[in-house]
């Protein structure tokens, strides 16, 4: 735990050293990266609010998650008569080293290809429809080297440890109803097949502080490995910069065929509030209750528990900086508790230059053969430039290392481990 303090205190020192230096007065209508969004969406007719309700569309993140008004919208824009359309691409090419006798090299492909189509009925009632792909399911069902990492199986026999599972071809399949009321007031459906229940923050590929760090975060399954869900509807109730939402879902993760549909059974429930104060904070709390969510052990159900809390602040230049912090507990119907801490940040000191940092710490059982709740914790450090090669395109080059705190039990680590990834990437928004 000491070690843990100390490694999420410095993150979170850093994090706060940024977010009160003078980085410019700035307004929604002014904020860096928004002008050609909102100037291509004006000149197209486009709405300007959530899909949820009365808010800046900005606030908007996956599933039915927020992030702070001050988050960049990125997309391609178009109109299709009375529909609204947006499109994103972003894809990895990955080399990935994990030293020692547990880990391993692969070079992959990651990323996701999302598509958006909403159509306003007058001032109060919005549908819209979403789907996401990735090619993670080429990459192989036992996804790539990833030390601490564990959750899910790559053939239905023995687990994946030290290891990150594929994603499905199929991220997210879904529809979203809401009817406004008077006011900043209204409510909404949801409905994903796959798709994202009410449980955690935005999912790590989408949050403003994790976009651009290509591997997952070792606390995945204590937070957002919901993201990916066969079968959920969820319903809430938005109240100017509060939203109350409910979820009903399939426990279960997904298998290990990652081109297929599982079935869904609607047998999970979970609850989230969120709270945006102002622009550039945004905050949930959620407790979701999970029927047999592994396939290798099904008689165990599992609580969990979430909060966090995210920061986006634009910079007058062009850049900005983004930081999440948030607390998760897996507590599972054995009487074990297992905690999870994150923070992470990404720095933009200008538009095509990112840097980036997480630092994690989890209580597993999975890492060794006896199931002994163990600590371990990881610090990652990274950076990308990218390159506009067109006007919605970019290239990126980038690298992380990685330093791992092995648990002193586990000696098969090795007595330094850690990891390293060379990346490129694709963006077209």
């Amino acid at each position: 735990m000491k070690r843990a303090a100390l490694v999420l205190s410095s993150c979170l020192l850093a994090s706060a050293a940024y977010a009160q230096s003078d980085m410019g007065n700035m307004d929604m209508g002014n904020m860096p990266g928004m002008d050609v969004s909102h100037h291509d969406m004006a000149q197209m007719d486009m709405p300007m609010t959530g899909v949820l309700g009365s808010y800046p569309m900005t606030r908007d993140a996956s599933g039915t998650s927020w992030q702070p008004d001050a988050a960049e919208h990125n997309g391609i824009h178009a109109m299709a008569g009375d529909w609204s359309l947006m499109g994103h691409m972003m894809l990895w090419g990955i080399y990935d080293t994990q030293s020692g006798p547990r880990g391993a090299d692969k070079t992959f492909l990651a990323g996701m290809l999302m598509g958006m189509a909403r159509r306003d009925f007058g001032q109060s009632d919005t549908l819209q429809f979403r789907a996401m792909l990735s090619p993670d399911a080429f990459m192989g069902k036992s996804g790539y080297p990833l030390l601490f990492a564990t959750g899910e199986t790559a053939n239905g026999v023995t687990p994946l440890i030290d290891r990150q599972h594929p994603h499905d071809l199929f991220m997210e399949l879904s529809g979203t109803y809401a009817h406004r009321f008077n006011g900043d007031e209204s409510a909404f459906v949801y409905f994903g097949y796959p798709g994202e229940p009410a449980l955690g923050p935005a999912a790590f590929m989408h949050r403003a502080s994790g976009m651009d760090i290509p591997d997952a975060p070792i606390t995945h399954h204590w937070f957002d490995s919901t993201h990916i869900t066969f079968g959920v509807v969820t319903a809430g109730f938005v109240s100017g910069d509060w939203k109350i939402e409910a979820s009903q879902f399939t426990g279960r993760e997904p298998d290990q065929q990652r081109f297929g549909f599982d079935s869904a059974k609607f047998d999970s429930t979970a609850v989230r509030l969120s709270w945006n104060p102002d622009a550039n904070w945004s905050l949930q709390t959620s407790w979701g209750t999970l029927k047999s969510p592994e396939q290798l052990e099904p008689a165990l159900n599992e609580n969990r528990v979430t909060a966090s809390a995210t920061y986006v602040k634009p910079f007058e230049s062009g850049g900005s900086f983004a930081a999440t912090i948030g607390w998760g507990l897996k507590d599972e119907s054995d009487g074990t508790k297992l905690n999870g801490l994150f923070a992470e940040a990404e720095y933009k000191p200008a538009d095509l230059w990112t840097l980036f940092t997480r630092a994690e710490w989890v209580q597993n059982r999975e890492l060794d053969a006896l199931g002994r709740k163990l600590d371990a914790s990881q610090i990652t450090l990274g950076g990308i430039k990218d390159f506009r090669v067109a006007e919605h395109l970019k290239f990126g080059l980038g690298a992380l290392y990685a330093f791992d705190f092995a648990p002193h039990a586990v000696p098969s680590y090795g007595s330094n481990p850690h990891g390293a990834m060379l990346f490129v990437r694709v963006i077209a928004e």
